[in-house]
């Protein structure tokens, strides 16, 4: 609905009220500075809001409200102690010591380093079904352990103990100087051990969850609202301004944009990018947009026929006309990725990319039929298969300007979109032929994406790509300590895996928010982090 100017802005100040039936009862809309209540248009309905299971950045936003790990964020997403108020290294770097602050959870249980020790051994062991516990592989043993075929895994060689109630030690496979970036990343979080022993599973319910973190789960009606509240029991609660937050699991930008310019919602995490220019007009003051630690890309599903052929990958590939997509799709400054990590990535030079970058498109088609004919494609037996890819946002535009590019090297291309959370489950069991998907990174390092490429990576390697000479790359940059060596290792890395490519990425991405300028305290970051115990009012000093 379009709305004016006043009405946008009214709402969302939180003047006009809306009944919402039920157990919801009657609240103010979009940003209360009176009831210091947010309501958050989020990416998506969250298949669960457990550390262990989640693997999504909709989860994470909710669940990061919830819970703290060894290390937080800061409001710009930069590493700041967390339930450790400070730490030690050895001198080889492999063995660090946190020491944990006075902390409760918010049934008032004291959050504990045997909680930590009982929270790693479980993402770790191999039952839990962890879909993102390559993530910790840094960790001694990790990697043995969660791979363990046994039917009962002994989890106590896993490089993690507490040494008293306060103090933790983790030992590592190889120094990793950007651990505590990696340690605010949720599957690092703590669970409570003395609730999941008694309850299981059900532990995650909300009227069982129990907390660390500033905000704790009040109510979830499924696939309409997320209610929090402040929690209490928080370290530092004192510090925490806003009462109350409404998540709206929302997985199109356009409804999310609706939703801010009818003043409904005080933040929507994303927004339709060709969209910008009139939101900028309706909204004044409520649109961010800043650099991403993103890669949108597709995935070849290297595992069946033809895509185990890197002829046709390539010629796929290359054939794409990222300017445009970038150009024309985007409108939010993306930027064309003929690399799979950014620019501007820690400690990385990003030197590699694709080998034909600067040869015109034309030749680049050119080069893709002569690769397709190569593998036995051409007029007479056309290249045919499903692109599957996320229906929402600008996605479905972009599937098919890859489509007409296709088109004009002779490949037939059927268009599938299936919502985000079923597409992704998609990618994780192979079933697909090409597949879109965006990536963002755990933490600032180039290792967050390169990993994903290892053969032991698991389901989040949605090519199924292996490469021996790549993996063995990788274990030689995580136990290289020079940070120079490391870096021009890792791009050995890149480059070999670009030359295969299991994957093409297309654009680099722009984090897209839209905050009330009501609230003081968002910071725009690489990571595109928000926790709201940083909001202010804007009155506040």
């Amino acid at each position: 609905m379009n709305t004016t100017r006043r009405g946008l802005l009214t709402g969302a100040a939180g003047v006009s009220a809306l009944g919402v039936s039920g157990c919801w009862g009657e609240r103010v809309i979009g940003f209360d500075p009176t009831a210091l209540s947010l309501d958050i248009a989020n990416g998506g309905e969250p298949l669960s809001l457990d550390p262990h299971k989640a693997s999504g950045t909709w989860e994470n936003n909710l669940i990061g409200q919830m819970l703290v790990g060894l290390t937080t964020e800061d409001a710009r997403a930069e590493p700041i102690p967390g339930m450790a108020e400070r730490w030690e290294t050895s001198a080889d770097g492999l063995v660090w010591t946190f020491y944990l602050r006075e902390a409760n959870w918010s049934d008032g249980e004291p959050v504990t380093a045997y909680d930590f020790e009982y929270a790693y051994r479980r993402i770790l062991n191999p039952a839990t079904q962890a879909q993102y516990a390559s993530v910790l592989y840094p960790i001694k043993n990790a990697e043995v352990l969660n791979n363990s075929q046994d039917a009962e895994v002994d989890m106590s060689s896993l490089g993690v103990r507490a040494i008293d109630a306060r103090t933790f030690e983790m030992t590592l496979e190889h120094p990793a100087p950007y651990l505590p970036a990696l340690l605010k990343h949720y599957t690092s979080y703590p669970v409570p051990k003395h609730l999941i022993e008694r309850l299981g599973d059900d532990w995650i319910r909300p009227e069982n969850l129990v907390v660390n973190g500033p905000f704790k789960v009040s109510s979830w009606k499924s696939n309409y609202i997320i209610v929090m509240d402040k929690n209490p029991a928080f370290f530092d609660a004192q510090n925490v301004q806003l009462q109350r937050l409404y998540f709206y699991p929302t997985s199109d930008p356009n409804v999310q944009a609706r939703g801010v310019r009818g003043g409904e919602r005080g933040w929507a995490t994303n927004f339709p990018s060709n969209k910008v220019g009139e939101l900028r007009e309706q909204a004044p003051g409520y649109v961010r947009v800043f650099d991403y630690l993103l890669v949108q890309y597709l995935s070849f599903n290297t595992l069946q026929p033809p895509f185990d052929d890197a002829r046709v990958r390539r010629a796929l590939s290359m054939a794409i006309n990222r300017e445009f997509i970038a150009s024309q799709i985007y409108r939010t400054n993306e930027r064309p990725a003929y690399s799979n990590v950014p620019n501007g990535v820690l400690n990385y030079p990003g030197r590699a990319q694709f080998t034909w970058r600067d040869t015109p498109l034309a030749e680049r088609q050119a080069e893709a039929r002569r690769l397709l004919a190569e593998a036995g494609f051409g007029p007479d037996n056309p290249l045919s298969f499903e692109l599957k890819h996320r229906n929402s946002g600008d996605n479905p535009r972009v599937a098919v300007v890859v489509q007409a590019d296709w088109r004009e090297i002779g490949v037939n291309v059927e268009l599938v979109g299936t919502e985000v959370q079923v597409h992704y489950a998609t990618l994780r069991a192979k079933d697909f032929a090409v597949g879109d998907g965006g990536w963002v990174a755990d933490y600032n390092d180039a290792k967050s994406y390169l990993y994903l490429h290892e053969t032991r990576t698991g389901p989040q390697n949605y090519s199924g790509y292996s490469n021996p000479q790549y993996d063995a790359l990788m274990v030689a940059a995580s136990r290289e300590p020079d940070v120079a060596k490391r870096a021009d290792i890792l791009q050995q890395a890149e480059q070999l895996m670009l030359d295969d490519a299991p994957i093409a990425p297309l654009v680099f991405g722009t984090s897209r928010n839209l905050v009330t300028p009501l609230l003081e305290g968002y910071e725009d970051n690489l990571e595109d982090i928000h926790r709201v115990r940083w909001f202010r009012t804007a009155t506040q000093a």
